[in-house]
């Protein structure tokens, strides 16, 4: 499967680095022979043009349909939490990440393209605590998610910081139903933007998995655009948040409210467990991800913006 350079790569720009460009230096859980990777497009076989209302301008069109699953197998029972409040602890007790009217709808028809390209994430920290986050392929054994859902910092709480033990990746879940099965990782990588220095803004990290998973569920593209590309583009979410029902996947669109040199804010609903999804909007019928979900806010929810840097770094981890 080959896979090619990103879509529109006339918009493809540069940003300045606003900190040290070391802190985009790749790190890893083990021993890996850092070599240079493909670049990354979405599969050529799906997220066609078909599968796209042009009225929603960029946002996804929700089919309600009902798809075969798997036969369920035996998952943890108790409400488990997101893998953020192991970095940054409880969150208010308001619902900031929901704006208003809650405007998730649950997807039901998880075995197909694109929902299948997100995972429910099962994470077990040093400490055997276990939690919640969401990722999502960008390759046959690649997954990009939240750089604090691999690598645990500042939790306070003794032999819990550092990289995670295991995450159980679950592609399409739906509830008890796993239409893709799950497949163990120990194998993580981030940056030392986020694992040596904590900054939200290097807070991006991926999963390798031992398996070509990800060539059954396809993938989306990556895509590093201007400031005027992102103006009033329609961005997309979907994952796994811990305050609906557990394992069951939910989907959101919102305009791009505002970007800096790191970062995109957006008024799309979410809450703790997505942590990880993609934030992507889709172009020429192709979905192609702009940042990674990471933080909510009073008035609008952020994420870790794919600049020049970002996707070098998981281009070069898509191995």
């Amino acid at each position: 499967m080959s896979l090619a350079p990103p879509p529109d790569p006339s918009s493809a720009t540069t940003l300045p680095e606003a900190d040290p460009s070391t802190w985009h230096t790749p790190v890893s859980n083990e021993a890996v022979e850092v070599t240079a990777g493909p670049e990354i497009e979405s599969p050529p076989s799906d997220g066609t043009a078909g599968d796209v209302d042009p009225a929603q301008d960029g946002a996804e069109a929700i089919e309600f349909s009902h798809a075969e699953s798997a036969p369920a197998i035996e998952l943890p029972t108790a409400e488990l939490k997101d893998i953020a409040i192991a970095s940054f602890g409880e969150p208010p007790d308001h619902a900031e990440t929901v704006h208003g009217p809650d405007d998730r709808v649950q997807i039901t028809n998880t075995s197909a393209y694109p929902w299948r390209v997100h995972a429910s994430l099962l994470i077990v920290a040093r400490d055997n605590s276990t939690w919640i986050g969401t990722g999502w392929f960008i390759g046959p054994r690649t997954l990009v998610t939240a750089g604090h859902c691999v690598h645990i910092k500042n939790s306070g709480v003794p032999g819990r910081d550092g990289w995670v033990k295991s995450i159980d990746v679950m592609p399409g879940r739906n509830a008890a139903n796993l239409p893709y099965g799950t497949v163990k990782s120990t194998s993580f990588r981030s940056v030392t933007g986020w694992t040596t220095n904590g900054d939200e803004t290097y807070d991006y990290g991926v999963i390798k998995i031992p398996t070509d998973l990800g060539a059954q569920t396809g993938w989306f593209g990556l895509g590093v655009y201007s400031d005027q590309d992102l103006s009033g583009v329609v961005a997309n979410i979907s994952g796994y948040p811990g305050d609906k029902p557990s394992g069951t996947q939910w989907y959101d669109k919102h305009a791009i409210a505002s970007v800096n040199a790191r970062k995109i804010f957006y008024d799309i609903d979410t809450m703790g467990g997505q942590s990880g999804a993609a934030v992507y909007r889709i172009k020429d019928g192709k979905r192609i991800a702009i940042a990674v979900h990471a933080y909510g806010g009073g008035a609008t929810n952020s994420g870790t913006r794919i600049t020049r840097q970002v996707y070098d770094n998981l281009s070069l981890w898509n191995t």
